[in-house]
C-alpha cells in the first residue's frame, strides 16, 4: 500500500505533529504495538499516527540521515507476524503498512489511523502465552497504559465518532471527483497519485482510510465528500460561505449592502476562494509619510494572515450537519465571521472571553483537519487564535473578540480594522504611533528596557539586545528627537523618562 502522505514529511515531522510519529531502529513488536494501539485509540482526537521501522531518532527528535533501514528479506516475515498480532486486538484493528525506500535503504511505515470501534486493547507482551490486555494512549511522545478516569473517558469516547469520520450510505463513487483526488495526492506528493484512480477508486479510498463498514457493505466517509466532491451540498446542505459588505455599517444603513457571489464546493476550494475574495476586494495597505521623518509607516486595514486563520478555523470547525452557512460581514470598523456550531464545552467560558488560546481535546472534524494540515492550510495545534492575535498586534490593530452563547450554538469572531485606517496621521505625534505598535521591534524593546530600568545605560541596552552600541545610539537619538523619551539629570547619573507614555 502507498502512503497518502510523502515519506519525507514524516521523516522531517512536517505537516504531522511530532507526537503522532514514532521512529524505531528495528522491529520490536511489543513496543511497536503499544504505540499502534495508542494511535488507534487516538485519545486526543488528532487522527492516529505513524510508526517508521528502520529509522533512528536524532537529538532534535527528527530522523537520523541516512536512515538505518531494515533488511529487505525480513519484510515478508514482519508482515506475516503482524497479521497474527492484529488478531490480538480487542476489538479487531487493522493498521496500514507501506514499504518505502529511503536513502537507498528499506523502511517499513505502519499507519495507524484513529479507529472507529475504539477503545482498543492489546496484550502487554504479544509474545507471552498469558495475554494481559491493556488499553494504551499517547502521552506526549510516549505510549502509556490508560488507567482510572483516563480509561473511563477513553471508553466514553467510543460513542463520539466525529461526523466527518462516519460512513455515509448516500455517497457513491460517482460523487467523488478523481480530478480533485489526484490534485490532492499530487500536492502532498503521495505515490498514490501514480495509481489508476478511475479504475481502482475504491481501492485508493480504502488505502486512504476513507471507507467504513463490513466488506459486503463498504461506505464512503463524509470527509471524502467534503474534500473530493464537486458538489458537497448534495450531502451537506448550505455548506457554503456568504459574504456581505455594509459600506456605511450594518446599523447605520442596513439597506446599503453588497452581496458577493455565494461560495460553494469542497472545503479547500471554499477556503481558497474566500481568501481570494478578501485579498482582492477587502485587504488594502496604507502608507504614511510622517513629517520630519524619511521613513514610511506601512500597515494594512486587516492583516491577511489573521483573516486566513479565521476563515480556515470557521470551515474546519463548523458543524456540517447544520443547515447554516459561514457568514462573513464586512463593515467600516470590523469584519465579523460567524459559523455554527460553537466551541466545544471542554473549552471554558473564561478562555473564550480572553480569546487567547482555545484548547479542546474533542475536535469536531479531526479527519478534515488532517487533510487541511497536509495541504498546509492549518496547523491544527490550537494555534489559530494566538496566530490571529499576534498578526493583529504586529499590524498595530486591536485584538479580535470571540462570542458564543450558553448553548454553544455559534462561534462569532470580530476582527477590528486598523484604528488609523483612512486617517490623516502625518502630523500625529510619534507617541500616539508607539501606542499603536508602529515603531520597530527593537525601538519598542528599548522603551520597555527604559520603563523597567530608567537608569539603564546605552551599553547595557546593547548587551541585552545583542546589538552594537552605535545601533542603540541611533535608536535613542531618533526616539529623543521625536520626544518619545527624554533624558533627565546629569549625563552619567541621569535617567530616562518615557514622555506621554508614563
Amino acid at each position: 500500500m502507498a502512503l497518502p502522505i510523502n515519506i519525507e514529511d514524516l521523516l522531517n515531522k512536517r505537516k504531522i505533529e511530532g507526537n503522532r510519529i514514532e521512529f524505531k531502529k528495528g522491529w520490536n513488536p511489543v513496543d511497536i504495538y503499544h504505540s499502534i494501539c495508542a494511535f488507534a485509540n487516538d485519545f486526543d482526537n488528532l487522527g492516529g499516527g505513524y510508526v517508521l521501522v528502520g529509522v533512528e531518532q536524532d537529538g532534535n527528535g527528527l530522523a537520523k540521515r541516512p536512515v538505518t533501514g531494515i533488511k529487505i528479506e525480513t519484510v515478508d516475515g514482519i508482515l506475516k507476524q503482524m497479521v497474527g498480532i492484529n488478531n490480538m486486538f480487542d476489538p479487531y484493528y487493522l493498521p496500514r503498512t507501506s514499504v518505502e525506500e529511503v536513502d537507498g535503504k528499506t523502511v517499513l511505515v505502519i499507519w495507524a489511523p484513529s479507529g472507529v470501534n475504539r477503545p482498543y486493547a492489546i496484550p502487554m507482551d504479544v509474545h507471552a502465552k498469558a495475554k494481559q490486555m491493556r488499553y494504551y494512549i499517547r502521552s506526549g511522545s510516549s505510549s502509556i497504559v490508560a488507567k482510572g478516569e483516563v480509561l473511563d473517558e477513553l471508553r466514553d469516547m467510543a460513542n463520539r465518532v466525529p461526523f466527518d469520520d462516519r460512513g455515509n450510505p448516500d455517497i457513491q463513487t460517482a460523487d467523488i471527483s478523481t480530478t480533485l483526488l489526484r490534485d490532492y495526492l499530487v500536492t502532498v506528493n503521495s505515490r498514490l497519485a501514480n495509481e489508476n484512480l478511475t479504475g481502482n477508486l475504491l481501492g485508493i479510498l480504502e488505502q486512504m482510510n476513507l471507507l467504513e463498514g463490513p466488506t459486503e457493505k463498504r461506505m464512503i466517509k463524509n470527509v471524502a465528500a467534503m474534500m473530493f466532491c464537486g458538489q458537497p451540498t448534495k450531502f451537506f446542505p448550505v455548506s457554503q460561505v456568504e459574504i456581505v459588505t455594509f459600506p456605511e455599517g450594518r446599523e447605520t444603513n442596513p439597506n446599503n449592502l453588497v452581496e458577493a457571489p455565494v461560495i460553494k464546493g469542497p472545503v479547500p476550494y471554499m477556503i481558497r476562494e474566500t481568501l481570494n475574495y478578501l485579498r482582492t476586494n477587502v485587504i488594502k495597505e496604507q502608507i504614511i509619510k510622517p513629517e520630519n521623518d524619511e521613513r514610511s509607516i506601512r500597515f494594512f486595514n486587516y492583516p491577511y494572515q489573521a483573516l486566513e486563520e479565521a476563515v480556515v478555523n470557521a470551515l474546519y470547525h463548523r458543524n456540517y450537519q447544520l443547515r447554516e452557512p459561514v457568514e462573513i460581514t464586512i463593515e467600516p470598523e470590523k469584519i465579523t465571521i460567524l459559523s455554527h456550531a460553537g466551541p466545544d464545552r471542554s473549552i471554558s467560558l473564561k478562555a473564550i472571553k480572553e480569546a487567547r488560546i482555545l484548547r479542546s481535546r474533542r475536535y469536531r472534524n479531526r479527519r478534515l483537519g488532517e487533510f487541511l494540515k497536509e495541504l498546509e492550510l492549518t496547523e491544527g495545534r490550537a494555534t489559530g487564535i494566538p496566530t490571529i492575535q499576534e498578526e493583529l498586534r504586529k499590524n498595530g490593530s486591536g485584538k479580535a473578540v470571540i462570542e458564543t452563547d450558553d448553548d454553544r450554538t455559534y462561534f462569532l469572531m470580530d476582527i477590528p480594522c486598523h484604528p488609523y485606517w483612512h486617517q490623516d496621521v502625518k502630523n500625529e505625534s510619534l507617541n500616539d504611533m508607539v501606542k499603536l505598535n508602529i515603531l520597530s521591534s527593537r525601538q519598542k524593546q528599548i522603551i520597555q528596557l527604559i520603563r523597567d530600568t530608567p537608569h539603564i545605560s546605552q551599553t547595557e541596552m546593547a548587551k541585552k539586545l545583542n546589538v552594537s552600541r552605535q545601533t542603540i545610539y541611533r535608536d535613542i537619538t531618533y526616539l529623543s528627537s521625536m520626544e518619545v523619551i527624554v533624558r533627565e539629570g546629569a549625563k552619567k547619573k541621569g535617567y530616562w523618562v518615557i514622555a506621554e507614555l508614563q
